[in-house]
């Protein structure tokens, strides 16, 4: 043990510190103590102080992540932002949302050091007093935030405080309602609302992929926008028009359609205005790409419909493909989806991520580079741990060595924000290739800590595992439960136009493609078949 260490062994704990332990100790035994010796009317007692108390446990976190920003704690710990911080240090739940909640309540110092009061200070006593908890406070915060800017100062502190009132008395649905007539009654007329609230409030958010693949779009438009959308929808989504289940309804809009179809595709229609809506936006964006009007290409990627998808799921018909984006599409969608697609056929060591060959037969360039960085399997997002923006916005990172420094072309996908992350600086990312084991051919990352900190872990971005790891988990469960799967030849094959282009192949990699075909699709004993480039 060095000298500093033993001093730093003696020096006696904080206050804080015994307050927390203490606090533990006195959690375990509320956790454990016996609830059958109260009666009715103590337990609900119980139970609401304890509520209580969680919502000022949540007050003074705020104050105790206040004053680490303040000491610059995020970025001595090798963080980047407050948020990260948040995030990985302190393991903190939405740290967006509860950064706003700091903002909102919390004291700050001022330039001088002198502590400034919260912004809401009426919604701060009671969030210290436990009267609200955090739900409550998201909810008040939401509704002041919708205050126009042009409204006084005064009637702003007075509404802060009749929202406070609401909240120590209501549930945050309630808030949220209460606050609806609260604005109403603040600018009856609308005329406070001006051009400034209306870009601030601005919006467009497509939500998370759900189970079966669908997903929640969510938008608060401008005026400017809502009028292009509703023109849209009045001359693209009407009925009978872009109907992607009937293969007579004409595409495009009612003005350049041929009005005997469109009648008669009318009367087969049975959508919903609201799917309308939705079959009219997806063939205009349909429309868009077919004439190319988002330009040539993205990173690096062409700006197509790029899709990935396993050969084994193919073959069987099911699963799932992720497209660049990252969107999971079912198999048979795919199918009828790609009819017309262009096939290209990446062959990688075993389930690792190094890819052997990419078959279109020519010298990896720029685009090649990028679609089999795509096509490996964890290529559909950063390689950064945790990370999930996906292949059309990443970049290709030197993950071995820095080009700059001498590094050969060892690509990984990584996003702007961590590829720019790359140093030898504490907070910044010391990455490497996996030479060997089941992560052969993937980036390991390492946040760097100040000199004479513990060193983080190396870190792999798992996302791209759970398909794989799912699969895995279910064959064994049902092995457990029914024994081994018997093999079966009636299972349904899908047979591919085509696998690769050969037309400019070499021997060798007509070979390749030969044996790769002969390996999916064997034929029976006695007869032979040759693959003869045109």
């Amino acid at each position: 043990m060095s000298s500093s260490e033993a001093i730093t062994s003696d020096v006696p704990p904080s206050r804080a510190t015994e307050l927390v332990r203490s606090l533990h100790a006195l959690i375990d035994e509320i956790q454990t103590v016996d609830l059958t010796s109260c009666t009715d009317s103590e337990l609900v007692d119980v139970a609401a102080e304890t509520e209580r108390a969680i919502a000022r446990l949540s007050f003074a976190g705020d104050r105790q992540v206040a004053e680490a920003t303040e000491r610059d704690l995020p970025r001595k710990t090798g963080h980047r932002s407050v948020i990260q911080f948040m995030t990985h240090r302190l393991r903190i739940a939405e740290p967006m949302r509860r950064r706003d909640q700091m903002s909102a309540t919390a004291t700050f110092p001022s330039p001088t050091g002198e502590p400034l009061p919260p912004q809401h200070p009426t919604l701060a006593d009671a969030f210290a007093d436990g009267h609200v908890g955090p739900a409550h406070v998201r909810a008040v915060i939401d509704v002041l935030d919708q205050i126009p800017h042009a409204v006084d100062h005064d009637v702003k502190l007075a509404a802060e405080r009749q929202m406070a009132e609401i909240a120590v008395d209501h549930t945050p649905a309630d808030i949220t309602n209460l606050g609806a007539r609260l604005l109403a009654h603040l600018d009856p007329d609308g005329t406070l609302t001006d051009d400034t609230d209306r870009k601030r409030r601005r919006n467009l958010s497509v939500n998370r992929q759900r189970a079966d693949g669908t997903a929640k779009m969510t938008a608060t438009l401008t005026p400017e926008l809502l009028a292009r959308i509703t023109m849209l929808l009045a001359v693209w989504a009407k009925p009978g028009m872009n109907n992607p289940d009937d293969p007579d309804s004409p595409h495009g809009s009612i003005e350049d359609a041929d009005p005997d179809a469109v009648a008669a595709a009318a009367e087969r229609d049975d959508r919903s205005p609201a799917q309308l809506n939705h079959d009219a936006l997806n063939a205009l964006l349909k429309a868009v790409f077919e004439d190319g009007l988002l330009g040539k290409s993205h990173r690096g990627l062409p700006v197509q419909l790029i899709v990935k998808a396993d050969v084994n799921d193919l073959i069987r018909e099911a699963g799932f493909a992720t497209t660049a984006t990252g969107t999971l599409i079912p198999i048979k969608d795919l199918i009828n989806l790609a009819a017309d697609a262009q096939p290209w056929l990446a062959v990688f060591k075993d389930a690792t991520a190094v890819p052997l060959y990419f078959g279109r037969g020519k010298r990896l360039a720029t685009r090649e580079q990028r679609l089999v960085s795509f096509a490996r399997p964890d290529g559909e997002v950063c390689s950064t741990p945790d990370c999930d923006l996906s292949a059309t916005h990443v970049e290709m990172h030197h993950a071995q060595l820095d080009w700059g420094l001498g590094g050969l072309t060892d690509l990984t996908p990584a996003c702007p924000k961590h590829n720019r992350m790359v140093g030898d600086q504490p907070g910044q990312y010391t990455t490497h290739m996996v030479r060997e084991g089941p992560d052969e051919g993937r980036c390991a990352w390492r946040l760097n800590t100040q000199p004479g900190a513990p060193p983080n872990p190396e870190r792999i971005n798992r996302q791209p595992d759970i398909p794989r790891r799912f699969a895995e988990h279910l064959q064994h469960v049902r092995t457990d439960i029914h024994g081994p799967t018997k093999a079966s030849g009636d299972q349904p094959r899908l047979h591919l136009r085509q696998i690769i282009d050969l037309r400019n192949a070499s021997d060798a990699e007509a070979t390749l493609a030969s044996i790769l075909l002969a390996t999916l699709y064997p034929r029976p004993a006695g007869t032979w078949t040759s693959m003869i480039p045109e």
